[in-house]
């Protein structure tokens, strides 16, 4: 039960993020352009998760993590946000890796939190050419992810 709770609060406040006005000028028309973006939110104080760390791989074929997106090192902006992590010519099908790195978010605001770090491994494109979505949920001690991902496209 308390799975499906946790659920309910993720979505909520994702739809409930996305009704207010944002300030930077990727946000919108531009995302329907955007396969890749991340969005986090910090469930301990209700608010977007700010200059969060992360790093995006893809599985290369021998199996080993190759770093995906260039300037490795990105962070979330005020909005706990990134978009435009990609484009549709680069992001083929494959596995991914989204890694966030949680435990300095949380050492900055003072708290020893339980995992070093969230990582996201997902299969992206193998129904054909969709734009993902993928949305975290965080608290010192626990995490939550969905993503939402639109249907195939040319």
């Amino acid at each position: 039960m308390t799975y499906f709770n946790v659920l309910a609060l993720l979505s909520a406040l994702l739809i409930l993020s996305d009704a207010a006005p944002l300030a930077h000028d990727t946000h919108g028309a531009a995302d329907s352009k955007c396969p890749l973006m991340v969005k986090v939110l910090d469930a301990v104080r209700g608010t977007p998760a700010a200059n969060i760390g992360i790093k995006v791989s893809k599985l290369d074929k021998d199996g080993i993590w190759q770093q995906f997106v260039s300037g490795t090192g990105k962070k979330t902006s005020e909005q706990g946000e990134i978009h435009n992590l990609t484009d549709d010519e680069h992001f083929i099908e494959g596995i991914y890796k989204v890694e966030f790195a949680t435990k300095t978010y949380w050492g900055k605001a003072g708290i020893s939190p339980f995992h070093e770090y969230v990582d996201v491994v997902f299969t992206a494109n193998d129904a054909g050419k969709r734009h993902y979505t993928i949305a975290v949920l965080l608290t010192p001690y626990s995490f939550s992810t969905t993503a939402i991902v639109s249907e195939p496209h040319d």
